[in-house]
């Protein structure tokens, strides 16, 4: 079954509400003079709206509409990035040297666009108190809350307890903050720069030495 919406003399109907090639209202016409407008205007008359009574038609040139609408389709997924979920662990007693190695990931981790899943892993009596987990992985969420949410709050799942943060940054939006820091940085590089005014000057100043 086409998807493709009816034009010109495809468009079986008695009348049509006439929209023009910028949008403008026409207004309800008969198909025939839809058609005759079409003709007049070297455009094409496209069905956009086929459930409406009576449908809603416009004039444009369908042969650019179809190539920009697949050009746009064509760069949106070009464009496109999944989503990754990475995942750290932690103990509830972690350490604070470590505690800020895990969150350097995380931070990371978001500024690439990317989720983070963070499981909180209890052993032997630790499991009685879930709250140590609870308030870690708070604070967690506090400290990379410029760069991510709380997707999924923190809930027990057997002996560990997951929360899943989110990046404010799409994938998409990541890789092009990246792309441009990159050609930020080739372009104030000094290495890349040739020294020629300096040869030019030491030439001519062994020129001028006496002999």
């Amino acid at each position: 079954m086409s998807t493709e919406p009816r034009i010109n003399d495809r468009i079986r109907v008695p009348e049509v509400r006439l929209v023009g090639p910028n949008g403008e209202q026409v207004g309800i016409v008969s198909i025939g003079d839809a058609l005759k407008l079409a003709q007049e205007s070297d455009l094409d008359l496209v069905e956009v709206a086929a459930t409406a009574r009576p449908p809603v038609c416009k004039l444009m040139d369908y042969g650019k509409f179809k190539y920009e609408s697949a050009m746009k389709a064509r760069e949106a997924r070009r464009n496109q990035a999944h989503t990754i979920i990475k995942e750290i662990k932690l103990r509830p007693k972690i350490d604070p040297h470590d505690y800020e190695t895990k969150k350097g990931h995380v931070v990371r981790f978001l500024k690439a666009g990317d989720k983070v899943k963070v499981t909180i892993m209890f052993r032997g009596r630790e499991q009685s108190r879930p709250e140590l987990g609870f308030r870690l992985l708070q604070r967690l969420a506090e400290d990379v809350t410029e760069l991510g949410f709380v997707e999924s709050q923190p809930k027990q799942d057997g002996r560990n307890m997951i929360m899943v943060i989110g990046p404010h940054k799409k994938k998409a939006e990541a890789r092009a903050e990246k792309a441009a820091a990159k050609a930020h940085r080739d372009d104030t590089d000094p290495s890349t720069e040739e020294p020629a005014e300096e040869t030019a000057d030491s030439t001519a100043g062994q020129a001028a030495q006496p002999h």
